[in-house]
């Protein structure tokens, strides 16, 4: 029965290849626009986080703290954890890292909150794209790197869209979660008052949904940044570097050191964005 059964073995496994050689040879030029334009924001984001002084880098994230979170608590945290970095010697494998968190945030936002918007006005299609979130959110994210390097190479380009493919179903759930969870007593009111469906939008269902978004930026955050490991197999760089380097030698005090780095980034960027909690 095994034998017979592996004799007729579906061709998963083939039919991805074909898939993925013909939308490499067919669409060539589309792939190179696509990594011309990840790579110019790549570049424009790693310039502005490293060519100024990193005091005045730091000095910004500080003040977008106080913005976001008006904490002198929260503030002061954020300009440790960053001189902690600089103490370190990690500050440029941080802004690079950093660099592919915010280039991946801007994609799977931009990307991610229209389609929940969407999906919350259309219960079918959520429907439908859900067993495909699944599959993006269970699928082992080396699975990603493969089509990636197929496709774009090696570099930070390959790397972040393996941390897109990864990341991207939060946002989408999230934002249709809160979108779909407005009260019906709020849209019966807007439209008594003669509110347009686009005007119910922006008044009255982003607003109420605006926790679950800020959430929804917070776990892509959060999931972006556990990929800079993974994305440094592709060669990306940033801080999963040297803990890849750390692995290979078997360097304790390297592995540590990047890992309490790694650590720190989180829950800096974790506290910046915690608007939602406080709000």
């Amino acid at each position: 029965m095994e034998d017979w059964l592996e004799d007729y073995k579906i061709p998963v496994g083939r039919g991805a290849k074909v898939i993925f050689d013909w939308i490499r040879d067919h669409g060539e030029v589309l792939l190179d626009g696509f990594a011309g334009i990840m790579e110019a924001m790549i570049d424009a984001i790693l310039w502005v986080l490293q060519e100024p002084p990193a005091i005045l880098v730091i000095a910004a994230f500080v003040a977008i703290t106080w913005f976001l979170q008006k904490s002198w608590k929260t503030c002061l945290f954020i300009f440790l954890g960053f001189l902690f970095i600089l103490n370190q010697g990690y500050w440029d494998e941080t802004t690079e890292s950093l660099t592919l968190v915010l280039s991946a945030c801007l994609v799977c936002m931009a990307v991610g909150v229209p389609i929940g918007i969407a999906c919350a006005h259309r219960p079918k299609l959520y429907t439908y794209l859900r067993p495909v979130l699944d599959l993006m959110q269970t699928l082992p994210t080396f699975v990603y790197l493969i089509p990636a390097i197929v496709f774009f190479g090696i570099g930070m380009v390959p790397g972040l869209i393996a941390t897109v493919i990864f990341v991207l179903p939060a946002p989408i759930r999230l934002t249709y979660l809160g979108v779909s969870s407005t009260p019906q007593s709020l849209l019966e009111a807007a439209r008594a008052f003669g509110a347009t469906p686009r005007q119910t939008l922006w008044k009255v269902e982003l607003p109420y949904a605006f926790p679950q978004i800020m959430a929804g930026l917070n776990q892509t955050i959060m999931l972006s940044l556990s990929m800079v490991v993974i994305a440094a197999l592709v060669g990306a760089n940033g801080l999963g570097v040297p803990v890849m380097r750390a692995l290979g030698q078997v360097n304790t005090a390297l592995g540590f050191e990047s890992g309490i780095v790694i650590v720190v980034v989180a829950i800096m960027l974790d506290r910046m964005l915690n608007v939602g909690a406080r709000k």
